[in-house]
């Protein structure tokens, strides 16, 4: 039997279907403006090296996109597995009623480049000034510059290299959350030639 004849497929109707997609937490916000809030973003991700770039998706309706739209700035607070239920519980409690960081025990930390602040807990923290925003229907997306990013230093390796495996990041998928597991590769590595034996 050919391998073709063995896979079958199912039509569903479009969606979001890429998966899996980190689930971050944003912060927004200043104390000198607005409170500082955290917002629980899936619709993220990266969209220019050069310079680098990336892009998280919010509805209108929540109570972070006033705050993104009025101070054009944010934090992107990617999420081990530890932080796993603050990012799940600040995806669903509004910071109108809630402070967010208090709630969950988290710490808001000075940021290097914008005024709302970083999550220290998380490993990685991308800060981001927006270019743009564009409504795209049921979300409006902030394209953003990093103008910094914050890394845990015990990420770091004797050489300066990230061991980003080492960090146990948070994957979401189809409403639910994985933990990221073994490296299968460096990229590249499809290529790369042997090295032979002396």
């Amino acid at each position: 039997m050919a391998k073709s004849e063995r896979i079958q497929k199912q039509s569903w109707k479009p969606g979001n279907m890429l998966a899996p997609i980190p689930a971050v937490l944003v912060s927004c916000g200043t104390a000198e403006g607005s409170k500082p809030n955290l917002i629980t973003i899936a619709w993220a991700g990266s969209v220019c090296s050069d310079p680098p770039m990336l892009s998280i998706s919010v509805r209108p309706k929540r109570y972070s996109y006033d705050i993104l739209q009025a101070t054009r700035e944010f934090v992107v607070n990617v999420p081990s597995v530890r932080q796993a239920r603050a990012t799940d519980w600040c995806g669903m409690v509004s910071g109108r009623r809630q402070d967010k960081f208090a709630a969950m025990g988290l710490t808001p930390a000075p940021s290097l480049k914008v005024k709302c602040p970083i999550v220290l807990e998380c490993p990685l923290n991308i800060e981001c000034r927006v270019r743009k925003a564009l409504n795209l229907g049921s979300h409006t997306l902030f394209l953003a510059e990093v103008v910094a990013v914050q890394v845990h230093a015990g990420l770091i390796d004797a050489k300066g290299r990230l061991r980003v495996g080492d960090a146990g990041l948070l994957a979401f998928a189809h409403g639910e959350y994985f933990a990221l597991g073994r490296s299968l590769g460096r990229f590249g590595f499809s290529v790369r030639k042997r090295r032979r034996k002396a």
